[in-house]
């Protein structure tokens, strides 16, 4: 069976190697000593439509080669894992949020096989050792012969994962949905009490509708990665409460207590990814010249609770201050 190294023991990091050893992978989770103490036991993973497995992974402090190492570090984290990964020889595929991890991990190691992955959905801790997927999705991964141990591995564990030949635009439709992490990390509600409230969609439409026009203005393609296209995303966010609760069961579906990951961080007391999704649509408005106030008026706001400020914003309160922040 395919030899896969998870570098990157998070919710993410655990819920997908689990699942992979589910199917019979060989697979080792790479993390610290306080999370692999967790799993000592066994590692529980579940799906957000009903299975429950406990597996018993291989567990490592120190980066170890595989055929296949599956990076799921933090972003800001990418340079540190590219240094630790410089001894391995093994097939690297970025599983991260944003879109400069790639660039980061060929550039550190040259020379090495480096694929481009996405994960679209949430994954909730329910408790020590036990992660569950909290939202649906498919994982994508750049389309190459040096996928074949993910695509088998994948198929024996029943998980399904789309080959892609455009991985860049995939990544650039999920930071887009990602800007939603900001706004249920500044809401304090779960996704599905935040997304079922008209108020907080209209903000998230916003800031979706801005960085579409960014992108469209920097001639930079975004994938459809649900049925519904790109474009049209803002226009079901706005819909009244009755007609969108309607439509948004058919687009994706919601674990009750899932929450985003960025929500994750700020509990935890840890720096958030909100440089590397509502930052990178800032970043690229400075790159064109412009603005996007909707966009960093979040990434203000979350650094501000990053510090200890609020985090328990009524969908009127945010959009106050995202006004205020853009006066």
């Amino acid at each position: 069976m395919p030899r896969i190294v998870i570098f990157g023991a998070g919710a993410i990091g655990c819920w997908i190697g689990g699942r992979l050893a589910v199917g019979g992978a060989d697979v080792t989770l790479v993390g610290r000593p306080r999370v692999l103490g967790e799993l000592e036991r066994g590692l529980q993973v579940s799906e957000l439509g009903g299975g429950q497995w406990t597996v018993h992974p291989k567990l490592s402090t120190e980066a170890i080669d595989g055929e296949l190492i599956l990076v799921c570090t933090k972003s800001a984290q990418t340079a540190d894992a590219a240094r630790a990964l410089a001894g391995t020889t093994g097939t690297i595929v970025s599983m991260q949020n944003g879109v400069r991890n790639v660039p980061v991990l060929r550039e550190l190691l040259p020379g090495r096989r480096v694929l481009a992955g996405m994960v679209p959905f949430n994954v909730v801790k329910r408790g020590p050792g036990s992660y569950h997927r909290g939202s649906g999705g498919t994982l994508a991964v750049e389309n190459s012969d040096a996928a074949a141990p993910l695509t088998e591995a994948s198929l024996r564990a029943d998980l399904a994962l789309d080959l892609r030949d455009d991985m860049l635009p995939v990544q650039w439709a999920k930071l887009v949905m990602n800007l939603n992490n900001a706004i249920n990390a500044l809401s304090g509600r779960p996704l599905a009490d935040e997304l079922a409230q008209r108020g907080y969609r209209q903000i998230l439409a916003a800031a979706q509708r801005e960085a579409l026009d960014l992108l469209r203005a920097a001639h930079i393609e975004v994938a459809r990665v649900t049925i519904v296209p790109p474009r049209w995303m803002p226009r079901l966010l706005a819909l009244p409460d009755p007609l969108f609760r309607r439509l948004a069961g058919r687009v994706v579906a919601i674990d009750p207590y899932a929450r985003s990951s960025m929500w994750d961080d700020l509990e935890a007391r840890r720096p958030t990814e909100v440089d590397y999704i509502n930052g990178e649509v800032v970043a690229l408005a400075e790159r064109l010249g412009t603005h996007a106030p909707v966009n960093s008026g979040l990434v203000r706001l979350v650094r501000e609770a990053e510090g200890g400020g609020k985090r328990d914003f009524s969908s009127d309160e945010l959009r106050h201050a995202l006004m205020r922040s853009t006066a």
